[in-house]
């Protein structure tokens, strides 16, 4: 296999891995409510609240809340839609590094300042809504993960870019 169809190779498939990650994460804003419910359930079959009693007790805080949300503004439930939405629309963005690198390491730049950015509304906008501390960190931990494969393909991409490789559209013009 050549250098060039070895990086493709590698640029697609962490982009395959970050996009599959990011409509998860974007799918399962759409059933809070029942996710909490269920989660509830597996933590005390699992008698986390005698290991874990501050998390047991956010758990079924945020658990409460959402059903108190649903029960009576289910309005409130439609931001967490637009959540989801915007993760599944993030994810098709990735399809022009997919299909073009070079042309499209914009698309790659954008992800990276995106999970810069979850750090500090994290930090801001936490404390603000009443958010543990410790969440906030799981939050944080998401743009932490999610810059790791978003910057391996970036350097690929840039090592393409030094052979040479011409952007799809291009390469398709000189094969056609």
């Amino acid at each position: 296999m050549s250098d060039r169809a070895a990086l493709l190779k590698g640029i697609r498939v962490w982009l395959v891995f970050f996009v599959v990650c990011l409509v998860l994460s974007g799918a399962t804003a759409f059933p809070l409510v029942h996710e909490l419910r269920w989660t509830e359930g597996v933590l005390r079959a699992l008698s986390v609240p005698e290991h874990a009693p501050g998390l047991m007790e956010w758990i079924t805080r945020v658990r409460h809340g959402l059903d108190t949300a649903d029960a009576e503004y289910p309005f409130v439930l439609y931001g967490t839609d637009w959540l989801a939405f915007a993760h599944l629309v993030i994810a098709v963005a990735f399809y022009g590094p997919y299909r073009d690198p070079v042309r499209n390491i914009w698309v790659i730049e954008f992800g990276m300042i995106a999970c810069a950015g979850i750090i500090p509304l994290a930090l801001l906008c936490g404390p603000v809504r009443g958010i543990p501390f410790w969440w906030s960190l799981i939050d944080m931990s998401f743009g932490v993960f999610g810059v790791v494969p978003l910057y391996a393909v970036r350097k690929k991409i840039k090592r393409l870019e030094t052979l040479g490789v011409p952007s799809a559209p291009a390469a398709a013009a000189v094969a056609g």
